[in-house]
């Protein structure tokens, strides 16, 4: 039986040395859920497994069980005498989640463990600059690096001006253009599929991502839809998947997704140009409203920054809490969110420096 590699896998010496704290289990990656079963990929192939109930017991956040990306720990490396038990989750690297559906403060794993996400988007109806902005927002605060990837450019028919457009939001991130027409319109993504490497396409349905994928694969593994007649997708793939390239790289598909609740954002990279302006402002505190001597303000009158932009970064603003602040005091509120367990990172100093005592 040929042995899998996982450092291909992106499985990394630090997470070997982590898991050589827990004797007797085996490293693998999570490829895909359904329910409460777990696909799990291990050295020696691929495994159905389920958490243990120590485990399940002990989680006190849904978003601490396993999700698509994750390394894991599981107690066998096949499934021939019964399902594989988890019973760790290794460290993440990066963390794409969204709030989910219908729930107040409920956070919804998308995938773990990407170093470069996607996001997709269409040159033709599905085009939407508020939708991009939020997508870069969370993507960024995942800890992944975002690249814009602007798919059905065989079907815009004034594509320099859309991607000047993209170039006023997407600041300091890389804009591919790719079309499903040539049979190298998916060359642009290409160059980021290497060994050890995890990619994932974000965006919503009918945008191109199964094509895409597909394509990077070789075969058509994933269903694909043609587009409704109102520009909006038919959605085909239906949960997150994680697939092996041919190049050794790791490619994790999910779910179109049109709207993404915010959990947590990057707004200073993400609205980098607005932060760039406020510096500028009279007051410190300025909320870029009616205040005299605010430079943001000044910007848009003067035809350097849309004013849609400014309203779009305040809304995102309200969703994530970091309402009024600047970029520095919203660092610190996710440094306090953190360390809220301790009563905030003033506190959280004071216990480790009672512990060293």
């Amino acid at each position: 039986m040929k042995t899998i590699d996982l450092s291909c896998l992106g499985l990394t010496e630090q997470l070997r040395e982590e898991a050589k704290r827990y004797e007797g289990y085996y490293p693998g990656r999570v490829s895909s859920q359904a329910k409460d079963l777990f696909r799990v990929i291990t050295e020696a192939g691929e495994l159905t497994a389920q958490v243990s109930g120590k485990f399940r017991y002990q989680v006190s956040n849904p978003a601490e069980f396993p999700a698509v990306g994750d390394f894991v720990l599981v107690d066998r490396t096949t499934d021939r005498n019964g399902y594989g038990i988890i019973h760790h989750v290794l460290t993440r690297r990066s963390v794409f989640a969204r709030k989910a559906a219908g729930e107040t403060d409920a956070l919804q794993i998308v995938a773990t463990n990407i170093d470069t996400v996607f996001l997709c988007m269409a040159l033709n109806r599905d085009f939407n600059l508020r939708r991009l902005e939020r997508y870069l927002a969370i993507a960024w605060d995942s800890g992944a690096t975002p690249v814009v990837v602007l798919t059905k450019a065989d079907l815009c028919s004034d594509l320099e001006d859309k991607l000047r457009q993209v170039s006023t939001v997407a600041v300091g991130v890389e804009t591919l253009t790719t079309s499903s027409l040539s049979a190298d319109g998916y060359s642009p993504v290409k160059k980021y599929v290497q060994a050890g490497q995890t990619v994932a396409f974000i965006g919503s349905s009918g945008v191109g991502k199964s094509t895409l994928i597909n394509r990077l694969l070789g075969e058509d593994i994933i269903a694909t839809n043609e587009t409704r007649n109102d520009g909006k997708g038919r959605h085909t793939t239906t949960r997150r998947e994680l697939f092996i390239l041919p190049e050794g790289g790791i490619v994790i598909d999910t779910p179109g997704m049109r709207e993404l609740g915010i959990v947590g954002a990057d707004l200073a990279k993400s609205f980098a140009d607005i932060d760039e302006w406020a510096t500028q402002c009279k007051f410190r505190d300025c909320t870029h409203g009616l205040e005299p001597g605010c430079a943001v303000q000044q910007a848009i009158k003067e035809g350097h920054l849309d004013a849609d932009r400014l309203e779009s970064y305040k809304k995102l603003q309200r969703e994530a809490k970091y309402d009024g602040l600047n970029s520095k005091q919203i660092e610190k509120e996710k440094i306090n969110e953190m360390f809220k367990g301790f009563g905030g990172i003033k506190n959280a100093r004071k216990f480790i420096k009672e512990k060293k005592r």
